[in-house]
């Protein structure tokens, strides 16, 4: 019961905040700022509908951006898993293979656009692969992370006991690796969206990405902001898919 109210009084708390910085959004934006720059809540929601919601070329690229961020996002964790496993179970891949991996994270994907549009041109396959380069490398160094964390002497006693490899993995590492694991997997997805969405905006002719940058090119924020409102609940959504499963693995806990 104590936790119960604890937990109220935090959301309470929340909206508090969240309604006392939409207020100040409010005001600024009524009071002091370009109206060509920035628009207030209230202008954001009454575009929302007829300008957003009930354009179809608008709507369409939404399930698009969506479509390619799921895409991405799943091969991110599919791919992420299988190679940090493989790098993670040995130690010939640790010390061979991480170091490429590391170096290859710390290339600014950026830069590599051009190389992806040439490859796969200015289609959704694109910006999917290109969201996958973004997302791929915290789930395969949170892999590894979480592998790294299981103690020797439960992984001697199973080995002596006669367990397999799958059975190790399964039951030992795996349940060590979950909180490190689902911390990688969030910050996948929220790195698989900034790729996806570089694409959208610097070769792509659809999607929320392109239509932002055709709205912030001819001076109106309100449909701006709306879309990037609608790109805030998707990643939103995503990432309490990503809660969910995680309290589904961690309710031994």
């Amino acid at each position: 019961m104590t936790s119960l109210l604890a937990w109220s009084g935090l959301r309470g708390q929340r909206t508090l905040l969240l309604l006392a910085l939409f207020l100040l959004w409010e005001v600024a934006a009524r009071l002091f700022a370009d109206p060509a720059m920035i628009a207030a809540p209230s202008q954001v929601l009454s575009v929302l509908g007829p300008r957003i919601l009930a354009d179809p070329h608008v709507l369409a690229a939404v399930g698009l951006t969506l479509f390619e961020l799921t895409v991405a996002f799943l091969c991110s964790v599919i791919f992420g898993l299988l190679i940090g496993l493989a790098i993670g179970a040995s130690a010939i891949g640790r010390r061979g293979v991480m170091p490429i991996v590391l170096l290859l994270y710390a290339i600014p994907q950026a830069i590599l656009l051009p190389l992806f549009v040439l490859w796969f041109g200015i289609g959704p396959l694109c910006k999917i692969t290109f969201g996958f380069s973004h997302g791929v490398f915290p789930v395969i160094l949170s892999t590894v992370a979480g592998l790294r964390g299981a103690s020797p002497l439960l992984l001697s006693g199973a080995r002596s006991m006669g367990a397999s490899r799958l059975q190790i993995i399964r039951h030992l590492l795996f349940p060590h690796m979950v909180s490190v694991l689902f911390s990688g997997l969030r910050l996948s997805m929220t790195l698989t969206l900034l790729g996806v969405l570089l694409a959208e905006l610097f070769v792509s002719t659809s999607g929320i990405g392109y239509f932002s940058q055709v709205f912030a090119q001819t001076f109106d924020p309100a449909p701006l902001f709306a879309l990037i409102a609608t790109l805030a609940a998707m990643a939103v959504m995503l990432n309490e898919a990503v809660r969910t499963v995680e309290h589904r693995f961690t309710r031994w806990k």
